[in-house]
């Protein structure tokens, strides 16, 4: 008895060693995604209020998008904070956990999702909407930053490198693509492609994936007329201004019209039900109306900043895991944010993707929150120097 007790008391007191000789966490992340977060509730309820009082799934209440924000807010910042505080190496054990969730989840919304725009994405579990897909992106990341920290000798040869992580990329993706949802099947490619190449697979082996996958995307884009009218319409919007071209043209009016400082907040004219998901996709285009060139390059220079960061404390992380981790992180939150504003300005095909912290979603937002808490103790585990 006497001797439990004593083993019991040896393992809290290692527990209690390893969270003290941990470092603070990168409070600079935690400012910037705070601040963003609360500018993600000004600006929804600014882009939506108008066309929450119009919309009778909104039950013409002006505040329906403020307040189902401000829930999945509650929700994600506390388990930012919970996560942050968690040793990281506990979700390397949880890898093959988020990965069979992740598939479960993908079949389910296949099986039971909610058809939306001639697609099944979203899934409704007590009376929540859920976007499997995003939290897949993440499920995946996991086990393969675990994968590759373990198997580090093994990443440059293909059969024990590459080829076990490419047929997890590829189930999670095909399952993805059967929704059908392209672009985030793209996008998950392209994620799972750069943590190969961070975590020492071979180059060539990466060139050729890379050739084969580009061909693959054209193939399954030119394959559907409704991914074509997307893959050019953003070329020439003017070409069909009342179809496929009309989203991102009332987009260009909004930025165009902010000019260098903005209508103001609350003085958008696009968002009077002339755009579309305005309080989502395209809240950017809202933002810049109404703070102009300045208001945008703040909130890029914010992301800019979270990123940075990121990156720096993956090259002083002193865990192979968590330095793969802490870069996928970063790169997964950066692309997100360059596709959705190269969507808004028109740089790129419309792809769907929610702007971190700012956009309406709930999934969007409490994923990434959760991804953030992990940065965040991440960043207790590093080199005080790089």
């Amino acid at each position: 008895m006497a001797a439990n007790t004593a083993k019991k008391e040896s393992i809290f007191k290692r527990i209690r060693t390893a969270q003290l000789s941990r470092g603070k966490m990168d409070f600079s992340v935690l400012l910037m995604v705070s601040v963003l977060c609360a500018f993600g509730l000004v600006m929804v309820f600014s882009a939506s209020y108008y066309y929450a009082q119009h919309y009778s799934g909104a039950n013409h209440d002006s505040f329906y998008y403020l307040k189902r924000q401000l829930v999945y807010l509650a929700i994600g910042y506390p388990v930012m904070l919970l996560v942050s505080l968690i040793d990281y190496h506990i979700i390397e054990r949880l890898r093959s956990l988020f990965l069979a969730i992740s598939l479960v989840l993908l079949v389910a919304v296949l099986l039971w999702g909610s058809d939306l725009n001639g697609g099944k994405r979203w899934l409704i579990i007590a009376g929540i909407s859920i976007q499997p897909s995003e939290l897949a992106k993440f499920g995946l990341m996991i086990f393969m930053c675990s994968y590759m920290s373990r198997h580090r000798n093994e990443m440059n040869t293909f059969r024990y490198g590459m080829l076990p992580m490419l047929i997890a990329i590829g189930v999670i993706a095909g399952l993805v693509m059967l929704q059908p949802n392209m672009s985030m099947a793209v996008i998950i490619g392209f994620i799972g492609v750069v943590l190969l190449y961070l975590g020492g697979c071979d180059l060539k082996q990466l060139l050729i994936l890379g050739v084969i996958a580009v061909i693959a995307v054209f193939v399954l884009a030119f394959a559907q007329p409704y991914r074509v009218a997307r893959m050019t319409s953003f070329t020439n919007p003017e070409s069909d201004p009342q179809g496929s071209g009309y989203q991102l043209l009332q987009s260009f009016y909004a930025i165009g019209s902010g000019g260098f400082f903005g209508k103001g907040l609350n003085n958008s004219y696009q968002k009077l039900l002339y755009m579309t998901y305005g309080e989502s996709d395209f809240i950017f285009a809202i933002l810049c109306e109404e703070f102009g060139f300045v208001g945008g390059m703040i909130v890029i220079l914010m992301y800019g900043w979270i990123v940075f960061r990121g990156i720096v404390i993956a090259m002083r992380c002193r865990n192979r895991f968590g330095s793969l981790l802490a870069a996928g992180i970063s790169i997964v939150f950066g692309f997100q944010v360059f596709v959705n504003i190269a969507v808004v300005t028109g740089l790129m095909p419309t792809t769907g993707q929610a702007l971190p912290f700012i956009s309406a979603g709930g999934t969007s937002l409490i994923v990434f929150l959760a991804a953030m808490g992990l940065l965040l103790s991440i960043s207790r585990d590093t080199n005080p120097r790089g």
